[in-house]
């Protein structure tokens, strides 16, 4: 069974519930997370003195408010001392919400609806970018770092064609010499076969040609291993 032999659940048909989601082929990792979310929100009924059925919609913004407090206890009753993340928290009442879908698929009644229970606001996530010396140094490293002249004049070649169109590193591995053009055009069939052009920066283009003149192959790959060697 997939639910902790030291727990004794205490809300109603949680192993029910859980074997349900085994039975939908959930995988492990997300059946132990729905069973930890409701061992933390046993937690904070036992804390707050609280029987399940007599919860009340003001009890789920105590709950949210239990999730973001540093006193919170965890799934093995320990208090970490520190803020749930707002898309941790999300994930906790995302999973009551599928839990009293279930219960109410069962023909139970539970006192709170899935749909009174709000998520929170989460956080705005900003991209990490690198910073453009950084830049510099990972696209100039393989003519400073790589001693095969011909190995590096195509990492070089790669790394510049990556940066110059932003495509994908997927699309970079797979282009072919016929699809670039003369006028540094490139077209590219993306994800759900989407057409598209992208084009190359006359730097980009002048070290694809060197590296292209190193080639002694009819090869169609733009970019091809050398002894096995990538």
């Amino acid at each position: 069974m997939i639910t902790s032999p030291r727990k004794t659940h205490s809300l109603p048909q949680t192993e029910e519930f859980l074997l349900s989601r085994q039975s939908n082929n959930y995988s492990q990792e997300t059946i132990y997370n729905y069973e930890q979310d409701l061992m933390v929100f046993e937690g904070f009924l036992n804390d707050l003195g609280r029987d399940f059925k007599s919860l009340k919609k003001p009890d789920l913004e105590l709950f949210k408010a239990y999730l973001n407090s540093i006193d919170r206890k965890t799934a093995s009753g320990a208090t970490p001392h520190k803020k749930l993340a707002s898309f941790s928290i999300n994930r906790v009442l995302s999973t009551l919400r599928t839990y009293l879908r279930f219960l109410i698929e069962m023909d139970q009644k539970p006192s709170i609806l899935p749909e009174n229970i709000k998520l929170v606001r989460t956080e705005k996530k900003h991209p990490k970018v690198a910073e453009m010396n950084q830049l510099i140094k990972l696209i100039e490293a393989p003519t400073t770092l790589e001693k095969d002249k011909k190995i590096a004049k195509r990492n070089r070649a790669m790394l510049e064609v990556l940066f110059s169109t932003g495509m994908r590193i997927s699309e970079l591995t797979k282009l072919n010499k016929a699809q670039v053009g003369t006028d540094g055009k490139i077209f590219i069939m993306g994800k759900g076969k989407k057409e598209r052009f992208v084009y190359l920066t006359d730097r980009a283009y002048n070290f694809l040609k060197e590296y292209l003149a190193t080639r002694q192959d009819n090869l169609p790959a733009m970019f091809i291993p050398y002894r096995g060697r990538n």
